[in-house]
Order: C-alpha cells, then sequence, then structure tokens
C-alpha cells in the first residue's frame, strides 16, 4: 500500500514536471529542446556544477557535456563564472532567463504544500516534514554521487 501510494505521488509529480518541460520546449526561435531542459534541471539541482561534475553525474563524456552547456550559453540559460579556489576552474551559473521561467513553474510545488498544510494536522505536517528530510537525507544517497 506505501509503496503504491508513493508510487502515485511520485508519478504525478513527474506528470507536472513533464507538463513544464514541454512548455518550456515550444517550437520558436530559440527554445529549449527536452534534453537541454533536463540539463537545465539537473544544473539547477547540482548547484552550480563545473562541466566536469555535470558530466559525471549524467555519465557522459565531457565533450557531450561541454557541447550542452555551450548551447545554453548561447541560448541565454547559462553562464560560466570562474572558480574562486582555481581560476581555471568554472562553475556553471543559471541566468536570470532560467529563474524567470522556473518561477512560473515552481508554483504546482507551493500549491501542493499549501494545500497539504491546509489539510493535514499540524503535528502530522511535522511527521511529514521529518519522513521527507530522512528520505532526503539518508534514504537517497545515489542522487548525490
Amino acid at each position: 500500500m506505501l509503496d503504491q501510494s508513493f508510487c502515485e505521488v511520485y508519478d504525478k509529480f513527474k506528470l507536472q514536471f513533464y507538463r513544464r518541460v514541454f512548455d518550456l520546449v515550444r517550437e520558436q526561435d530559440g527554445s529549449l529542446s527536452a534534453m537541454e531542459a533536463f540539463s537545465l534541471e539537473v544544473i539547477n539541482m547540482l548547484d552550480q556544477p563545473t562541466v566536469g561534475q555535470f558530466a559525471d553525474f549524467l555519465k557522459i563524456s565531457q565533450s557531450n557535456a561541454t557541447y550542452k552547456v555551450n548551447n545554453l550559453i548561447k541560448k541565454g540559460y547559462l553562464e560560466r563564472q570562474n572558480s574562486t579556489c582555481d581560476r581555471r576552474e568554472y562553475h556553471l551559473i543559471l541566468t536570470e532567463k532560467f529563474h524567470r521561467y522556473m518561477d512560473i513553474y515552481a508554483n504546482y510545488e507551493r500549491t501542493v504544500m499549501e494545500r497539504v498544510v491546509q489539510r493535514i494536522p499540524p503535528e502530522d505536517v511535522e511527521c511529514f516534514d521529518r519522513i521527507l528530510r530522512i528520505m532526503s537525507a539518508e534514504l537517497m544517497n545515489e542522487c548525490t554521487k
């Protein structure tokens, strides 16, 4: 029962995410491909990775990652920023253009959380929060490797 309930929630979040990606991928000049939209999502979640970290996470070649990054820079969604530790290395920084797009679509997650808070007693919301923190920190290690 728990696994079925979790899968239903997870699938609904995925569906909303895919809807968001396809909305970003409109057929127009300078629009994103689905792969570019997914790449931006990964870069966002990796929090200013280097190209090497991006490539390693996706298990793609450095040259493939560089190609994807260069296209996203040309379209105005990414910038390179030199590392403060090693000036030969640079980090991928999401631009305001990316954040404007994502702010529009992040409303769904906020809406769901507002509904949770309205429908569930506060002590259960706190328990749910603890469970999500445990899942994130301890049970999903492979996502950060």
